[in-house]
């Protein structure tokens, strides 16, 4: 067993369990679990954060794109780091050079934004997917619209972005209520699908993790695709699209030879007609953090990047 990367997978699963039900899960001593947890906390391995719903803030679009650059990519790559509208900037090796997810409230912010990345100096050509249904993803939850918060929680939102395994102690500190009343909002917000807290491991060439982006197109319906892409441990992400491809999906895995395994899975499955492949050489970006709090009346916007 990888033990790294089943903590890692359970981390993922719940951002916050325990260190005793960790330790149960994979087998190990509660003092193997904690020092190899805090080891990787501290050397940036591993990140443990919340986030909030796309749809709790009114982020009802959510788009990939690729891109082409003329020369080097780090210029185009940092004016997309600094977007806000961006939560996944990663320099790409295939036909495109880099990839970004956004997330916007509409359709024409949307074209805004698309018209404004294609303007800038460096880009060749653009090519965008547009999620229609995220099938697995960490830090996409299931809010349907019967939560309300109020400013403790908008407190308690920022403090989990930050750090999602910050103990209830600490979190009432900030708050200013006790350990208990704490425990029971944030439970609130994770059922109700307001939060997610789960794990963001660093990958890339320089990591132990390698990642790999999967275009799908299919030859009939798409549920027998999606559903084992859902249920696979090395899918970190798997969506619906429009555009190019009918099925985007991340892999991450420990080696090439074990990408290349599981890209051959993915071919095999009844129904796939054709496979598209890109390997992300460094994750640029990866920041799902938003203040919930007005900025001038206007819509929540980003709070400082926590790495990635």
């Amino acid at each position: 067993m990888d033990f790294d990367a089943e903590l890692i997978r359970e981390l993922q699963i719940d951002g916050r369990a325990s260190i005793h039900s960790l330790a149960g899960r994979l087998g190990q001593s509660r003092a193997a679990v904690s020092s190899r947890l805090s080891a990787m906390l501290a050397d940036g391995t591993v990140r443990v954060v919340a986030a909030v719903d796309p749809v709790f803030l009114g982020q009802h679009v959510l788009a990939h794109v690729s891109i082409r650059t003329r020369g080097g990519v780090e210029p185009v790559a940092q004016h997309l780091r600094g977007l806000s509208e961006t939560v996944l900037v990663s320099a790409v090796g295939g036909a495109h050079d880099l990839v970004t997810e956004v997330r916007l409230g509409s359709m024409p912010a949307l074209h805004d934004l698309l018209a404004q990345i294609r303007a800038l100096p460096g880009v060749a050509d653009i090519n965008t997917l547009i999620y229609t249904d995220v099938v697995k993803g960490f830090f996409v939850s299931e809010y349907h619209g019967d939560v309300t918060i109020d400013a403790i929680d908008t407190a308690l939102i920022e403090q989990l972005q930050r750090d999602g395994r910050k103990s209830y102690r600490a979190l009432g500190e900030a708050v200013r209520l006790s350990p208990s009343a704490v425990t029971t909002r944030v439970q609130r917000l994770v059922d109700g699908g307001v939060i997610k807290i789960s794990a963001v491991e660093a990958r890339g060439l320089v990591h132990r993790q390698l990642s790999m982006g999967v275009g799908l197109n299919l030859a009939g319906a798409d549920d027998r695709v999606t559903e084992a892409l859902r249920t696979w441990r090395g899918v970190d992400f798997a969506a619906r699209t429009l555009g190019r491809f009918d099925v985007v999906t991340t892999l991450v895995e420990p080696s090439a030879g074990a990408l290349y395994a599981s890209l051959e899975r993915i071919r095999a499955i009844p129904g796939v007609a054709n496979v598209e492949a890109w390997f992300h050489l460094a994750v640029l970006k990866e920041d799902y953090a938003r203040t919930l709090r007005p900025a001038g009346g206007g819509i929540p916007q980003p709070l400082g990047s926590t790495g990635g």
